[in-house]
C-alpha cells in the first residue's frame, strides 16, 4: 500500500478531502508515537508507505501514558476538526492500519494501549472488521 491508497481509504472511511484525510492521517500518526514507546514507533514506522513515516517516529524512547479522550482532543488540535471528526478519523486510520501492516505488527502496536482504546482500534482482533 503506497501514501495515495493510505490517505484515499481514510478518506472515503471519514467521508472528507484527501487534503483533510492527510492531515488527519499525519495527526493520529504523530499522536500514535508519542503514546507507544519509541522503538514500537520506529518499527511501525518502517512499515508505514514511506510518504508517512516521518510521523510514526516518536521524539523519545519512553511513551506518553495519556487515555483515548487526550488523544482524539490532541488529533483534533493538529487536524483542526472537531473532536467527533477526530475520533472518527482516529478509528479510520486504526482500521487502515489493520489491513496496511502484517497481523502481528498491527498487535505490537496496539498491545501498547489501554482497554479503552477498543473504541477506535481492535485491540484483540487485528483483520478481523469489526460491526459498527
Amino acid at each position: 500500500m503506497d501514501d495515495n491508497q493510505f490517505i484515499g481509504l481514510v478518506a472515503k472511511r471519514t467521508g472528507t478531502s484527501s487534503e483533510q484525510a492527510t492531515a488527519l492521517v499525519r495527526a493520529t500518526l504523530t499522536t500514535l508515537a508519542e503514546r507507544i514507546d519509541g522503538g514500537e514507533a520506529r518499527d511501525l514506522a518502517g512499515q508505514l508507505p514511506r510518504g508517512l513515516r516521518p510521523y510514526a517516529f516518536a521524539s523519545g524512547e519512553t511513551a506518553e501514558r495519556f487515555g483515548l479522550d487526550v488523544f482524539v482532543e490532541r488529533v483534533s488540535g493538529r487536524g483542526d476538526v472537531d473532536v467527533t471528526q477526530a475520533k472518527d478519523a482516529v478509528t479510520a486510520v486504526f482500521d487502515v492500519l489493520r489491513e496496511a501492516l502484517p497481523p502481528d505488527a498491527y498487535d505490537d502496536v496496539v498491545s501498547q494501549l489501554p482497554a479503552e482504546y477498543g473504541d477506535v482500534a481492535d485491540l484483540t482482533a487485528p483483520f478481523v472488521e469489526r460491526t459498527r
